[in-house]
């Protein structure tokens, strides 16, 4: 319950834990949000962490505070990103099967969700997840298990991984510091979580529909 709290405050006040830790630890901010992304985009067992909405949080800060370079976080966090897939993929294509029997609580859905999107949009999926949470980490682990081409799944996750992280933290950087945005910010980063995870839901939900209908 106090990690469910921690995580919700977390997402709630984004730019706050953001700033402290800028303040605290200056240029090795760098790294702590290198690893975040690596590990929420490489490690199936971290779908919680934030990923869109702490690329807008970086993007605004580094406007607000000039403590970071935009295209320093662009390179390094593109580069924790396309790494964090390409060793979800191995992990998957490795160990898949033993990770989903020893870690129960990844949930059986989850993946069966997935693996129905990639049925559904083939290689298309590695551009959707990108900017899909939950799906963004499952994406990758359940290519590795399904064997995708590992050549085109590297083009893809090089090419979404980029735009993914490129498109957010720069929107973050013009758009962050808009007075109203700033008054707003909380707001602003509940809203970029939904709308990233609405097109999942809805076809979870159609998902369910359909079977009920059926």
């Amino acid at each position: 319950m106090e990690l469910l709290q921690s995580l919700i405050d977390l997402f709630l006040h984004l730019d706050t834990h953001l700033g402290e830790i800028i303040t605290n630890y200056g240029t090795w901010t760098y790294a702590i949000l290198f690893t975040i992304i690596f590990c929420e985009t490489g490690l199936v067992v971290a779908p919680f962490l934030p990923g869109d909405s702490l690329l807008f949080a970086a993007g605004a800060l580094a406007a607000a505070t000039g403590a970071m370079e935009p295209l320093t976080l662009v390179i390094l966090l593109g580069i924790a990103a396309i790494l964090g897939d390409t060793v979800n993929y191995s992990i998957g294509k490795i160990f898949g099967n033993k990770v989903l029997q020893k870690f129960t609580f990844i949930k059986r859905e989850h993946i069966e969700y997935t693996e129905r999107f990639y049925a559904k949009h083939g290689g298309k999926t590695i551009i959707f997840a990108r900017f899909a949470p939950i799906v963004r980490t499952f994406a990758p682990f359940v290519a590795g298990i399904g064997a995708m081409n590992y050549g085109r799944f590297v083009l893809f996750n090089v090419v979404c991984g980029i735009a993914w992280v490129t498109s957010f933290i720069y929107i973050g950087y013009f758009f962050g510091n808009i007075p109203v945005v700033k008054r707003n910010f909380t707001l602003i980063i509940v809203a970029i979580v939904i709308i990233s995870v609405l097109p999942a839901v809805l076809e979870f939900v159609r998902q369910r529909f359909g079977k009920k209908s059926a």
